[in-house]
């Protein structure tokens, strides 16, 4: 695992995570706990609905994007510890065998003024199904410590 601190960030920088299949028991349990809308319970329900089968609920490839970029081989300093959701758009859904993977850029990094220890950088993270399509992209500000905290 390598960890990153403000120093180490640039703009442009990308970084990837490995894979996560998602099995339809799962979408079902989320669902039931947390979204539970009838497109994400009920197989037969889904067929009437505006996506034609049961999908994933957002916030359940959301989570499942978090878990994906917290396993990642690359980390931040203090972990990936969100200061704001800049948008979430959910442009494809998730259905059961998707297998999802997802990559974060590095947008903008501004050092604080008030707290020299650290600084906040914009991440756009896009999560991708098996066909490279997007089913989640969001833009994260997050609170990055720096290695030195003096310099």
């Amino acid at each position: 695992m390598t960890v990153h601190y403000l120093e180490d960030l640039t703009p442009g920088q990308l970084y990837r995570t490995a894979s996560y299949t998602v099995e339809l028991a799962q979408i079902q349990a989320f669902a039931a706990q947390f979204d539970p809308q009838p497109f994400h319970l009920d197989p037969e329900v889904a067929k009437q609905t505006l996506f034609g089968e049961l999908v994933a609920s957002g916030w359940h490839t959301m989570g499942i994007t978090m878990r994906l970029i917290v396993g990642s081989d690359v980390q931040l300093g203090w972990g990936f510890l969100g200061a704001g959701v800049e948008n979430m758009d959910w442009p494809s859904p998730v259905r059961p065998g998707d297998t999802l993977r997802a990559e974060n850029e590095v947008l903008e990094i501004k050092p604080s003024r008030s707290k020299p220890d650290r600084g906040i950088v914009r991440i756009r993270t896009t999560t991708y199904n098996q066909r490279d399509e997007p089913v989640l992209i969001v833009t994260a500000k997050v609170i990055v410590p720096k290695r030195h905290p003096g310099a």
